[in-house]
């Protein structure tokens, strides 16, 4: 009786065990199918939209000037010296560092076509005290005087310019030892040179600073001494190309920047959506869109809040961003349909970009 009753527990636990394990896997099949159905009731397409630049500069600006407030003062040049021959960055490292960076922005500002001149006032004497960190901000007056005297209407600043480099060795960056010392001392290291600037444009008219923005971009070598050695005699040429490029990258900020995003559209419900789906594959959006337009009166409420959600969507590769707004708003507010609330905030947003990046497009 005793093994019969203890035969009993076990099968019942085990019994148990196995009904929790087919109730899992059934639980499993409905998640999957109802993900699976889910993922089908959409697709995804892919627009090219244009995102504003991240620097609006005014309009009136057509004259600008750029000017260099990187040299160390009295009491930093010594400093400055130091850490240089500590470092191998030679006197000359960050002078035509600085020089190539003015030389790229320059360049760029005048091959977007976005001011009719641009003005090298790196020969005007600025000093700063904090050695590779942004200064203090101009004030108004002496930026009002450069404008005045070099007739232009508005100032990008050099603010900050710094080589850094160190040594890497066994996965350890050391910046404490000389650069020299830590070559002999370990045979297989990486020398590390990150180009450090930080840039400002001063609008003397409003007296605002339109931007301030840091940029950073880093060499590497690796490899024994003999090829590190080599490698910092060439050092020189790697700074100024990379030094230039980001004088370019930093005037590429005023340019807007095309995109690519993806945006959902309903393919099932009715036979119209079917069809539209077809349509839209081919690139016949505005057939899709009559299509569409028919189900958003729809008795069925899911139905019609998918159909004004596609007729956002419709809009919004048409450029019309109010109607687009209308329809997503009403295929949430009536109809409950969640995908419509997420995307009239994105609709929302890209009505903006899209008034800021009229104001950028003036000349």
């Amino acid at each position: 009786m005793v093994l019969c009753f203890k035969d009993t527990i076990i099968s019942y636990l085990y019994n148990q065990e196995k009904n929790k394990r087919i109730i899992m896997k059934r639980y499993l099949i409905i998640l999957a199918v109802t993900l699976f159905v889910t993922s089908c009731k959409t697709q995804q397409l892919y627009l090219n939209i244009t995102e504003p630049a991240p620097v609006t500069v005014p309009s009136f600006i057509k004259s600008v000037g750029v000017i260099d407030r990187t040299a160390p003062t009295d009491n930093t040049k010594k400093a400055d010296q130091i850490e240089k021959v500590l470092t191998l960055e030679g006197s000359t490292l960050d002078s035509v560092g600085k020089e190539e960076s003015i030389k790229g922005l320059a360049d760029e500002l005048l091959n977007n076509n976005r001011f009719n001149e641009v003005k090298d006032l790196s020969n005007l004497d600025f000093r700063t005290s904090a050695m590779g960190a942004f200064p203090n901000p101009l004030s108004w007056d002496i930026v009002g005087t450069i404008c005045s005297e070099q007739n232009v209407d508005a100032v990008f600043s050099l603010e900050a310019y710094d080589t850094d480099t160190h040594v890497i060795y066994a996965g350890k960056s050391e910046k404490e030892t000389p650069l020299v010392v830590s070559l002999l001392l370990e045979p297989n290291t990486a020398v590390e040179t990150v180009v450090k600037t930080g840039w400002r444009i001063y609008d003397p008219k409003d007296q605002v600073i339109l931007d301030e923005y840091s940029l950073f971009r880093t060499l590497s070598t690796s490899g024994s001494v003999a090829s590190t050695a080599l490698s910092l005699t060439s050092r020189k040429e790697a700074v100024k190309k990379v030094s230039n490029d980001v004088g370019h990258a930093y005037a590429i900020r005023l340019l807007p920047m095309k995109i690519s995003v993806t945006r959902d559209y309903y393919v099932k419900g009715t036979s119209n959506f079917k069809i539209g789906k077809r349509k839209a594959q081919l690139g016949q959006w505005d057939e899709a869109g009559t299509l569409w337009e028919k189900e958003t009166t729809n008795p069925k409420r899911k139905i019609a809040g998918r159909a004004c959600y596609n007729m956002a969507i419709l809009n919004e590769i048409n450029g019309d961003f109010d109607a687009a707004i209308g329809w997503a708003e009403k295929g949430y507010s009536e109809f409950r349909d969640k995908l419509s609330l997420r995307y009239s905030r994105i609709l929302h947003d890209r009505k903006n970009a899209s008034e800021l990046l009229k104001v950028q497009e003036e000349r």
